[in-house]
């Protein structure tokens, strides 16, 4: 059982379980497990097709916002296919096979840092905005999108910029 099934199960709603989840945050609380999510019947699928990763020569790139290096243990994550994390305030991602995508983690419907990757899309975990890979919003929550940024790799490194 986690922290939020735990305060859920005491009785805590709304506001008020808002405010005990995020009053005290760990280091690995930055690391979510993504969650499953199921299209309600009043959403309709959309089809996109994620941003290319571009392979370059990366010393070229003039506006880095954040560069990783894939091979540290601690960037795991990014080793599988729908695995994330965050940093710097970016959500980057590997979407498929060695295609990464990055997006802010700041949700347009509320400005709060509770967008993850979800498997297919970005996914807030306040309100339940979804964001397709381009950053375009998939309900009403996410009907402002998000920023999206351009990602970039030599397979060893990955630096995310605009």
């Amino acid at each position: 059982m986690n922290r939020y099934e735990f305060l859920k199960s005491m009785g805590f709603r709304g506001g008020a379980l808002m405010a005990l989840l995020t009053s005290c945050i760990r280091e690995e609380d930055t690391y979510v497990e993504a969650l499953t999510i199921s299209p309600s019947s009043n959403t309709t699928p959309v089809e996109t097709t994620p941003p290319t990763t571009g392979t370059t020569d990366l010393s070229t790139i003039k506006n880095p916002l954040v560069t990783i290096d894939l091979t540290a243990s601690a960037n795991a994550a990014l080793k599988t296919v729908g695995g994330y994390l965050v940093k710097s305030g970016i959500v980057i991602a590997q979407a498929s096979a060695g295609v990464y995508v990055a997006a802010t983690q700041t949700c347009s419907h509320e400005p709060k840092k509770r967008v993850i990757f979800n498997k297919t899309e970005f996914y807030c975990t306040d309100h339940g905005a979804r964001f397709d890979l381009t950053g375009k919003g998939l309900n009403s929550f996410g009907s402002k999108g998000i920023a999206v940024y351009k990602v970039a790799t030599d397979g060893k490194t990955l630096v995310v910029y605009s």
